[in-house]
């Protein structure tokens, strides 16, 4: 099992590029399954997950083509809308071809993607909404199975913003008789780019990144190429590993328009953030201040970068405190953190984090893919080498890891071992 060996101490200095978002590719690279025609898309990240997903997909029939960065999807016949669970249980967003299946196909067998490691994200908005447009959707021995003629416009309301769920039903309304219309919405920036995907595609959709949107249905999509938006997720990382070590970079490829609130919280810290068309820089102090946070839905602070922003208040100027609202689950990294020497206690959802002078190298263990970026964060900072272990969450996220940080002057470097 590969392991990620960093020596901390360096000052990260230079200029990376961002990869596109994972978690705007993922429902993209489902939307294929609503066209016949062929698909082109760019900007997709080389992860763990996108390649999970092409290989789902390439079971259902769809024929992938990679080329670089550029996939290349022809559905245009579907032999078995099925996803089984030895392919969903690794990756939670399969779970979005319930959607198109059922749309396109008339019928879908998808396996319950089961626990995750920051908590239960239920998949009942998903099954209320189809159910909302006319499907038949039952639950057997693990199993969705969704069956409809032709599905129905009708109005939604979910009773939690869900953003999985807003994409699988968004996608699933656009070869709808009729209007369908999402209330409550996911306002995330990956929506609004699955959206301008399908758009392309021949959708009528308006509303994208409010919380309610319009869906006009078609008889059918047609073929496009679309280019996945960069990861703004990996974005706050970067900008993070570099904060916390006083460092000077450039990222590009990328965009400030999603990152307004990790932007004003780096800023409050004590960052220098300069803004250009497709690239951000940032210049750190010498030691950052402490910033507390409270996680909620976009356009708020966001749930993924509460771990990075945990391992910069473990080293700042002060206390600051962290609540989590999105998942009951996801303070794991804290324990690992405090093996690095980190002050950090916690009282439900919410943790208090008083910064300490410096970090102590340790093994650490990676327990999901952003308590594993903020482990990477600490051992940037710590003294000596420390290891961090189960990097395959790591390898789900980040695109070529060890590569950008070598490149900003990170000492890095992976390594097997049980």
């Amino acid at each position: 099992m590969d392991k990620l060996h960093i020596t901390g101490g360096n000052r990260l200095q230079g200029e990376i590029a961002i990869s596109g978002a994972k978690n705007a590719a993922l429902p993209i690279l489902c939307a294929a399954l609503l066209t016949r025609d062929p698909v082109t898309i760019t900007n997709v990240p080389d992860l763990k997950d996108t390649r999970t997903l092409l290989e789902l997909l390439g079971t259902m029939g769809v024929k992938t083509k990679v080329e670089g960065d550029t996939v290349h999807l022809d559905a245009s016949e579907i032999t078995a809308p099925y996803a089984s669970y030895e392919l969903v249980k690794t990756m939670r967003a399969s779970v979005l071809v319930l959607g198109p299946l059922t749309a396109r196909c008339g019928e879908a067998k998808v396996s319950l993607p089961g626990g995750c490691g920051i908590g239960a994200r239920p998949v009942d908005q998903h099954i209320k909404g189809l159910q909302a447009m006319g499907a038949e959707v039952r639950v057997e021995h693990g199993y969705m199975l969704a069956t409809a003629k032709r599905l129905k416009g009708a109005r939604i309301v979910t009773d939690m913003v869900t953003v999985t769920g807003t994409e699988n039903l968004l996608m699933a309304a656009c070869l709808a008789d009729g209007e369908t219309v999402i209330e409550n919405a996911a306002r995330e920036p990956e929506v609004v780019d699955l959206a301008n995907c399908l758009i392309a595609m021949g959708a009528q959709i308006s509303g994208a990144g409010t919380d309610i949107i319009r869906v006009r249905g078609v008889e059918r999509l047609h073929g496009a190429t679309h280019s996945v938006m960069p990861d703004r997720i990996e974005t706050g990382t970067y900008l993070c590993a570099a904060a916390v070590t006083g460092g000077n970079v450039r990222l590009t490829h990328t965009s400030s328009a999603y990152l307004d609130a990790v932007i004003d919280k780096l800023m409050d810290a004590g960052c220098e953030i300069g803004i250009e068309r497709d690239a951000i820089r940032l210049q750190a102090p010498a030691r950052l201040n402490s910033v507390s946070i409270r996680t909620a839905p976009y356009p708020a602070f966001p749930t993924d970068m509460q771990a990075q922003f945990m391992a910069i208040n473990s080293v700042a100027n002060g206390t600051a405190t962290i609540r989590e609202t999105i998942f009951e689950n996801r303070y794991m990294h804290a324990v690992e953190l405090q093996r690095l020497g980190a002050d950090i206690s916690i009282d439900g959802n919410m943790a208090v984090v008083r910064g300490v002078e410096r970090l102590q190298c340790a093994t650490v263990m990676a327990t999901d893919l952003r308590a594993s970026a903020s482990l990477v964060i600490a051992a940037l900072v710590a003294e000596g080498e420390s290891t961090i272990d189960r990097i395959y969450h790591l390898d789900r996220g980040y695109e070529k890891l060890e590569a950008k940080l070598a490149a900003l002057g990170a000492q890095v470097r992976r390594g097997r071992g049980n």
